[in-house]
């Protein structure tokens, strides 16, 4: 079910009292942000005019229990696709109050990768990003070198909102999110994206105490710059099975060239042994896709958690499918080959974790890939790695911006 609560939100000072004590230097006063030169929101956003009160009513969703006894008289139930639009640049300095006893965001740059190939529509962006889910980073993960303060939702969801804010991007695909009824969807949809939710069917969220739901996967576009034409919720088999993994499919009319595309989100089996299992997964990920895209008629973009280093079978399916798809990322190294050396970096009580699971795979025969945003460099994530006080996850947002082929038939 549902829940879209909203609670009437404690004044700014009571807000930032629970804020931690952070060791690191605090960050100077919210400003937007003004190092990424691309528009992806809806130029129609409504200005909120006097904006706390009604920011802070969505930002402050999930208070604690005590503060939730304190502001009962305060309960509303708004159904959020009737709730007016959010000006994206006053959220984002609501999220930086909320934040400014905190680090700095950190600064990242997109890589030019176009090969003189012109362009006759503007760039589409896709963020991927497993966000970390709020009850497994508290309770499940157990990163040593984390403190728990650092964890905290009232202030680790506005991490996680001012990076997708700070990236725009036209369609947002996340993993391990268990916050989205009180959170995302409220918000992203007042930002003008339309928004869908598939949880798992055995969420391990629910095995800890006072979670807020399972978590899924999460697709979001921005209705202005796309139709939605077919979506599938796919729950993956694995040797025949029915598995706890999912996925969802949508294809999309983009408005401005009237061209068809599909976007989906997944997020494979996680740990050491399970390959076989990865591998059956995508296996029945690619059959439902080439099904959707009537076997690559359709250009496609994949984004996803795969749990798979690119040595493991799955990503070689990926790599040699009939699908035509290539990774991305791999066109950030030198050769345009290799993948990055990470793309999740923690410590757990067995060790240092440093790997490479995250992807977007793409049509490329259909698709071109613009830019890429680059990664952390090991200095920026730190010694006591993610997540931290800086950055919300475990795991660094992927974020591209692709363009159509002009005659994608040809390289078929």
């Amino acid at each position: 079910m549902q829940d879209h609560s909203f609670f009437c939100l404690p004044s700014f000072p009571e807000l930032l009292s629970s804020c931690p004590a952070a060791s690191p230097p605090a960050r100077p006063a919210p400003a937007t942000h003004t190092d990424i030169a691309h528009v992806g929101f809806p130029s129609a956003a409504c200005s909120m005019g006097n904006s706390t009160s009604r920011l802070y009513s969505a930002l402050a969703k999930t208070l604690s229990s005590s503060a939730v006894s304190q502001h009962q008289d305060c309960l509303e139930q708004p159904n959020s696709a009737q709730l007016e639009p959010i000006d994206p640049k006053d959220l984002l300095e609501e999220c930086q109050l909320v934040l400014q006893k905190r680090p700095p965001r950190f600064q990242r740059s997109f890589v030019d990768l176009k090969k003189n190939t012109a362009s006759n529509h503007r760039p589409i962006r896709v963020m991927q990003w497993n966000i970390l889910a709020q009850a497994l980073g508290e309770g499940k993960d157990n990163f040593v070198q984390c403190p728990m303060e650092a964890l905290k939702w009232e202030e680790r969801k506005c991490l996680i909102l001012e990076e997708i804010l700070a990236y725009k991007p036209d369609i947002l695909c996340l993993q391990e999110v268990d916050h989205y009824f009180d959170t995302f969807e409220p918000l992203l949809s007042r930002l003008g994206y339309q928004c869908t939710f598939f949880p798992k069917p055995w969420s391990p969220c629910l095995d800890v105490e006072q979670n807020n739901g399972p978590d899924g996967c999460a697709l979001f576009f921005l209705k202005e710059r796309f139709e939605l034409i077919n979506s599938a919720n796919i729950r993956l088999t694995a040797m025949k099975l029915k598995t706890n993994q999912v996925a969802i499919a949508q294809t999309l009319k983009c408005s401005e060239t009237g061209r068809l595309f599909c976007i989906a989100v997944t997020h494979l089996k996680a740990r050491t042994g399970w390959e076989r299992f990865r591998s059956a997964q995508g296996c029945d990920l690619l059959q439902n896709l080439k099904s959707i895209t009537q076997g690559a008629k359709i250009p496609l973009i994949i984004c996803g958690d795969f749990n798979a280093e690119p040595t493991e079978e799955v990503y070689r399916e990926f790599s040699n499918s009939s699908l035509n798809l290539n990774s991305a990322y791999k066109l950030l190294s030198p050769d345009g080959q290799s993948e990055p050396p990470y793309t999740t970096w923690k410590i757990r009580p067995s060790g240092e974790c440093r790997h490479t699971l995250d992807y977007i795979w793409y049509s490329q025969h259909a698709l071109n890939v613009n830019s890429a945003l680059g990664l952390l460099t090991e200095e920026q994530i730190g010694p006591n790695r993610l997540p931290s006080f800086n950055y919300p996850s475990d795991h660094l947002s992927l974020v591209c911006d692709f363009s159509f082929n002009q005659d994608p038939d040809r390289l078929l």
